[in-house]
């Protein structure tokens, strides 16, 4: 019997265009032999799922179950496909914990850590993992920004610190121009990253382990004229993204031992991206992790897949299958 399986998209930030576009991208890789998908929409409070036939049909949120031609039906895997909240920071991996759904990404404690920029690159600083110097500002904090430009230089990246898909990041020039992008950056956010330019060739890592297989992915590399890697830039062609990356070999293995290294010592489940800037010696600088990466066909996921000679199908098998073979062990 095929396994009913939640594409579960939408969410409550400016990302909701990008995890809906993510979520049609997943319904088309996965194995329609092997399992039923269905997307379910999240927004607001309001849950609903699309059936087949387009209708849409309300989500029991006691179980996560649903009724179709008056059945009830209930999902068997979740494959979480929000980015920012609150698929990404942990809220819905604890929602599916509560009511022991297995599900795609990091379990809550990683995956907050991680929707946290400045918390996470804090926490890898202690085990070596180079990241750029940064100051958070909280909504209570009256900035300084001579005592910030002081301290990290011009020009800086300022950003929401708990989100993605470059809304409200800005990349700040002149002293003059940073209050008005923090202000920007607050309206996507609770938190403010400012963090230090760090310039070099940027690049892209995949990486997903199930039990007795490890798979690091060929490196994507990111070529853009823009200032930096916007919202234009990753979804309105205003950039080149070549898999596998033009570097050195030994730059290359370097930045995916430091992404399976990153992997365990988060202790992360299902796919992951680690994001980089490699400096004139090669040195990997962190730039974040992604815990619930972009899956379109054009995604960076699915062009390391391919560099890799894999297919994408086989490889969300690998991860919803390893779930709910090892779900109950944990």
């Amino acid at each position: 019997m095929k396994r009913n399986i939640a594409i579960v998209a939408g969410g409550d930030s400016s990302e909701i265009v990008v995890s809906l576009k993510s979520a049609q991208g997943i319904y088309s890789f996965l194995d329609k032999a092997k399992y039923s998908p269905y997307i379910v929409i999240l927004r607001r409070g309001r849950w609903h799922v699309v059936l087949p036939d387009g209708t849409q049909v309300g989500i029991d949120k006691n179980d996560f179950s649903f009724r179709e031609e008056g059945l009830a039906k209930r999902f068997d895997f979740a494959y979480i496909s929000i980015h920012g909240t609150p698929g990404e920071n942990g809220l819905l991996q604890g929602y599916f914990e509560l009511i022991e759904m297995p599900y795609s990404s990091c379990n809550p404690l990683v995956s907050a850590l991680t929707f946290n920029k400045f918390a996470c690159n804090t926490y890898l600083r202690n085990f070596r993992v180079r990241v750029a110097e940064s100051v958070r500002l909280r909504r209570s904090d009256a900035p300084n920004p001579a005592r910030i430009i002081h301290r990290l230089g011009l020009p800086v990246f300022v950003k929401p610190n708990d989100g993605g898909s470059s809304f409200g990041v800005t990349k700040v020039k002149t002293s003059e121009a940073l209050s008005s992008a923090i202000a920007k950056a607050f309206l996507e956010g609770e938190e403010v990253l400012i963090e230090a330019c760090v310039n070099g060739t940027e690049v892209t890592c995949g990486c997903y382990k199930v039990e007795g297989k490890e798979v690091v992915f060929p490196l994507t590399e990111v070529v853009t004229t823009n200032e930096f890697f916007d919202f234009d830039a990753k979804y309105n062609g205003q950039s080149q993204e070549i898999t596998p990356a033009r570097i050195p070999a030994e730059w290359t293995q370097s930045v995916q031992d430091a992404t399976s290294g990153i992997y365990d010592i988060l202790g992360a489940k299902g796919l992951i991206r680690a994001d980089y800037i490699l400096q004139g010696d090669g040195e990997p600088v962190l730039l974040e992790i992604n815990t619930v990466p972009g899956m379109t066909e054009a995604s960076f996921i699915p062009q390391q897949v391919r560099a890799a000679g894999l297919d994408v199908k086989h490889v969300l098998t690998d991860i919803i299958e390893n779930e709910l073979k090892n779900y109950g062990r944990r």
